[in-house]
């Protein structure tokens, strides 16, 4: 909830529907695809001070998810970024912030063939990203992948990712799933995940198996950029357990050093000397503002 100069709580700011409402005012029907199948797809954008880490590639994954589920674009890129801009402005505060925009299939009668008449829901918010403190590192477990066959399409029916988060937490407080299909690592619960073996960096490639994470790209690019390099390759069960650091990736994440995976360290069981130097550059990135202004 964001406070006002006042210090009195102030009504968060949603879009839903070309309207700009407070959140305790926007409602959508029982009938929503969404609601009723989890048939949507959804994006999350961070922007970091005043600016907006890789806008067009985040709108370009929304594109493609929506693609894969035979549903079309709602807006064109310019009337995204008027969406993310007007919800910025409207929800200030917080220095850092992640904008959540949703789309599914709309309201109808339910069934499984989705009448190709309906509208469209499109939700979209904005929350401050927490501060995180990664000194000591955190936790994961090792899980089968249990999900669906493509997970290269973000959306919103995250019922087995819930699953494994909460397996995680109750095994012994980890924050992630790290995920296996056979002896082959995918990906976290939600996250990407990179394994370093003395100064060699390596993180599985893209594929239906797992989410092009745009941090995770940019993490890419960047140890690609910096000469530090990074391996886009198969990760086994053996390179994970042999590592000698681990890192997991996403947008409200930034890159998270692993030290204890399945209740054993990883490597001398504390963020790494590889880590430290990736974080730097990503921070310094952040700073700069290179991934682009927040939209006017």
């Amino acid at each position: 909830m964001l406070k006002s100069e006042q210090g009195t709580a102030a009504l968060a700011i949603v879009y839903l529907n070309g309207r700009y409402i407070p959140e305790a005012s926007a409602t959508v029907s029982v009938l929503d695809r969404g609601f009723i199948f989890g048939d949507g797809v959804y994006e999350v954008i961070p922007v970091f001070g005043s600016h907006i880490l890789r806008f067009s590639e985040h709108l370009a994954r929304l594109g493609n998810s929506l693609a894969g589920i035979y549903l079309d674009n709602p807006h064109a890129e310019a009337e995204w970024r008027d969406i993310v801009a007007t919800l910025l402005e409207r929800n200030p505060g917080a220095e850092n912030r992640s904008v959540y925009l949703q789309v599914t299939r709309g309201a109808g009668e339910r069934g499984h063939v989705p009448s190709k008449a309906l509208l469209p829901t499109v939700f979209a918010m904005c929350n401050p990203i927490p501060e995180r403190d990664y000194t000591r590192g955190v936790s994961a477990i090792t899980h089968e992948d249990i999900r669906w066959q493509y997970c290269n399409i973000k959306v919103t029916s995250l019922l087995p990712n819930v699953l494994l988060r909460h397996r995680a937490k109750e095994r012994d407080g980890s924050t992630e799933a790290i995920l296996l299909r056979g002896d082959r690592v995918t990906e976290g619960a939600a996250s990407n995940v990179f394994v370093v073996h003395g100064r060699r960096v390596a993180t599985p490639p893209k594929d239906h198996s797992l989410l092009p994470g745009i941090t995770r790209d940019l993490v890419v690019d960047l140890l690609r950029g910096a000469k530090l390099g990074c391996e886009e390759a198969k990760i086994t069960r053996a390179d994970l357990v042999s590592a000698d650091e681990l890192w997991i990736t996403s947008s409200m994440m930034g890159i998270a050093p692993v030290t204890r995976l399945d209740g054993r360290p990883v490597g001398q069981g504390q963020p790494g000397a590889v880590w430290r130097e990736a974080d730097a550059i990503y921070q310094a990135f952040k700073v700069k503002g290179v991934g682009g202004a927040a939209p006017n």
